[in-house]
C-alpha cells in the first residue's frame, strides 16, 4: 500500500502545533485586514489579536479562496513523490474551494494515472471542521486505508456539530447574512442569534435569544440534546472563539459541568482570519460528535 497524505485547509482552525503533531498537511486561504493583503498562515504572519482589533477599529475585510492553480500545485508535491492525496476542504456551503480542488484533481489525474487523488467536501467550518480532521488523522494511525479513510468520511461528516453565536450582528451583517434592518435592530436588542451549520454545509440562524448568558446556555443545552453517549460523552470537543476567551472559559465551565468527562479535555481554539472575516469579532462556537445533520 502506497503512502498517502492527509490535508486540509488553514479554515479548519486548527493550530499549526496540532496539525503537526497529528501529521496533516495543509494549504492557506488568503485575506486582506485594510489596505493590506496576508496569508492565513494560522496567526503566523498576523496575530489573531491584532486581527481582530484591526476589525474592532473599522478596518474592512475580504477574503479570498485557494485558486485551481495553488491547488495544482500543492497537490503536485505530494504526487511528484509517489504518495496519493486525500484533501478536506472548507464547506462547499460557503466557499467555492471545493470546486477548485475538484478541477485541480482532475487535470492532475490525466498526468499521474497511477495516483489516488480524493477531495471531500467536509460541510463544515471552523473547529466543526477541525473536529473532522482530528477524527480522520486517528483513523488513518488505526491503519485505515485512503479508500477507507474517504468512505468514513462521506459516511460520518454530518455527525461533526456545530453552535455558535456572535455578540455582535455588524459584520454578518457586512456579509449579507443578516438584513441591515435586522441586524440594527439585533444589536439595539442585545439579540445573539444561535446559529448552525446544516446538512447543505450553510451557516443557518435557529433561535434569537437575548442576551450573552442565555446564548451560552442555549449552546450548551444544544450538545445535551445532540450529542453521542449524553452526558458520558468523552469524545472530541472544540471551541473557537474570535477575540472573547472570557466567553469561552464561561462555556467551557458549562460545558464540563454537564459532561465531567470532559473535564481538562476541551481544546479551545481561535477562530481564524477567513472565518473571522465574516463573522467578526465576539463570535464563540461549540463542536462535537451527535446527530446527524439532516435539516
Amino acid at each position: 500500500m502506497s503512502e498517502y497524505v492527509l490535508s486540509c485547509s488553514s479554515t479548519a482552525d486548527l493550530t499549526k502545533e496540532q496539525l503537526e503533531e497529528r501529521k496533516i498537511s495543509y494549504i492557506c486561504f488568503h485575506f486582506e485586514l485594510g489596505d493590506k493583503e496576508y496569508l492565513d498562515d494560522l496567526g503566523v504572519t498576523l496575530s489573531y489579536k491584532d486581527f481582530y482589533q484591526g476589525m474592532r477599529d473599522g478596518l474592512m475585510t475580504k477574503t479570498s479562496q485557494i485558486n485551481v492553480s495553488e491547488y495544482t500545485k500543492y497537490f503536485e508535491k505530494f504526487l511528484s513523490q509517489g504518495k496519493d492525496v486525500i484533501h478536506v476542504t472548507l464547506s462547499s456551503g460557503i466557499s467555492g474551494t471545493y470546486n477548485s480542488a475538484m478541477i485541480a484533481k482532475e487535470d492532475l489525474q490525466e498526468k499521474y494515472p497511477d495516483r489516488k487523488i480524493y477531495v471531500v467536501d467536509s460541510l463544515a467550518a471552523s473547529g466543526g471542521y477541525g473536529l473532522l480532521m482530528f477524527r480522520l488523522a486517528k483513523l488513518r494511525d488505526e491503519g485505515f486505508s485512503i479508500d477507507e479513510l474517504f468512505a468514513w468520511a462521506e459516511e460520518h461528516k454530518l455527525e461533526a456539530n456545530h453552535w455558535f453565536f456572535t455578540t455582535d450582528l455588524t459584520y454578518l451583517i457586512r456579509g449579507g447574512r443578516v438584513s441591515k434592518t435586522a441586524g440594527t435592530v439585533g444589536n439595539l436588542l442585545n439579540i445573539c442569534p444561535l446559529m448552525n451549520v446544516d446538512f447543505e454545509g450553510k451557516l443557518i440562524a435557529r433561535n434569537k435569544i437575548r442576551g450573552k448568558k442565555k446564548v451560552i446556555k442555549a449552546t450548551v443545552e444544544k450538545m445535551v440534546e445532540l450529542c453521542d453517549n449524553g452526558k458520558d460523552y468523552d469524545d472530541d470537543c472544540i471551541i473557537t472563539q474570535a477575540d472573547c476567551m472570557e466567553d469561552a472559559k464561561e462555556l467551557v465551565g458549562q460545558v464540563e459541568e454537564f459532561f465531567p468527562k470532559l473535564k481538562g479535555k476541551i481544546i479551545v481554539n481561535d477562530i481564524g482570519t477567513t472565518i473571522g472575516s465574516h463573522t467578526g469579532p465576539g463570535t464563540l462556537t461549540l463542536f462535537f460528535w451527535g446527530k446527524k445533520r439532516e435539516d
